[in-house]
């Protein structure tokens, strides 16, 4: 069965040569991209600039949207918004909205589920169910995009930090970023970017040779191999060893600091002695780290380090000179956090 061209999957050039094959002038295209990404219409029949006809000829022959919400939650302060949708074949995602105070953030999915089995992360205890389209990727900003401009706001970062490992779609993932990225799209600048990775090599050392502004940040957790590797299946096959010198080949060819994420989870990875473990691996290196108490999961026992823990592993890399930072949590309460999402429904 043939399906419709998906509008969000298509650049410019593909919406042009379409438009061409129906006897329309090239800027028939430039139009509709104009409608879609910066009056941020989401029907052809809003589309007033073009005749009744074309209008007519869009909505039969292309689709408009593949993301269906299905369920919303609002955190109790007010400040993160989760949405579950419905991709046509049934698959779930969720994306989620943080507010700060002078940044709105939208955290997007890159898969439906996740194949990497991370013992802590939600996502990873539903398994992959598929890969997203570049096009389902963008929508999921779109759909943000439209919701804050009713309030006459702006999503001002979008982090690919949400279900899925991007850098497991890594063509769709880079080609979502470059559209969003697209001066006559949503035209956000390559720095308000976060990709996140758990540290798939081969792809770390491709990355830094796409020319991408985008900030790289990898989920760290752990710093020696034995215990990475008991929270992070990959890390068997991508030892610290040979991620610590991708990233170090990262940082050499782009100069661009990267980000390590790093759950606090009590008792495990919270110690005086997993601290200087990590100083010692990232010396020298134009690094920072995240640190942010770990987040629950139904199927992980794992508690949060406790404030003093947090605050002795955070003083313990701060006096040996690790930039840090404890990061602020949100949406807990609706299981928005890292490492939180899944398919809510069935939660």
């Amino acid at each position: 069965m043939n399906q419709k061209p998906y509008i969000f999957d298509l650049d410019i050039s593909e919406l042009t040569k379409i438009l061409r094959s129906w006897g329309q002038p090239g800027y028939r295209a430039q139009q509709i991209w104009h409608g879609l990404y910066q009056s941020l219409w989401s029907k052809p029949k809003e589309f007033t600039q073009l005749s009744l006809a074309l209008r007519e000829q869009v909505a039969e022959n292309i689709e408009f949207s593949h993301l269906t919400p299905s369920t919303r939650l609002n955190s109790t302060d007010g400040e993160t918004q989760k949405t579950l949708f419905h991709l046509p074949d049934g698959h779930p995602i969720e994306t989620v909205q943080m507010h700060y105070q002078r940044r709105q953030t939208v955290c997007i999915s890159t898969q439906s589920g996740c194949a990497l089995g991370c013992s802590f992360c939600a996502t990873g205890q539903m398994g992959l169910r598929r890969n997203l389209s570049s096009g389902e990727i963008v929508e999921q900003v779109v759909y943000y995009t439209r919701q804050l401009a009713k309030r006459g706001e702006r999503v001002t970062n979008v982090v690919l930090m949400g279900m899925g490992e991007p850098f497991h779609n890594y063509e769709s993932s880079l080609e979502a970023v470059r559209r969003l990225n697209h001066p006559q799209g949503l035209n956000f600048g390559a720095r308000r970017f976060t990709i996140s990775t758990v540290g798939l090599v081969p792809e770390i050392r491709r990355f830094a040779t796409e020319g991408i502004q985008a900030n790289l940040a990898i989920s760290l957790h752990a710093a020696d191999d034995e215990l990475r590797s008991s929270m992070i299946p990959i890390n068997r096959k991508y030892p610290l060893a040979e991620l610590m010198a991708a990233v170090r080949a990262y940082i050499k060819a782009t100069n661009r600091r990267v980000t390590f994420e790093w759950a606090l989870i009590d008792g495990i990875n919270d110690t005086i002695k997993q601290a200087q473990k990590l100083a010692a691996l990232t010396k020298g290196m134009l690094v920072h780290i995240n640190l942010i108490p770990l987040n629950p999961t139904k199927d992980y026992h794992g508690k949060a380090s406790a404030r003093d823990r947090t605050e002795r592993f955070y003083d313990t890399l701060q006096k040996i000179g690790v930039s840090c930072t404890i990061r602020l949590r949100r949406g807990i309460d609706i299981q928005a956090g890292c490492g939180q999402l899944a398919d809510l429904e069935n939660e």
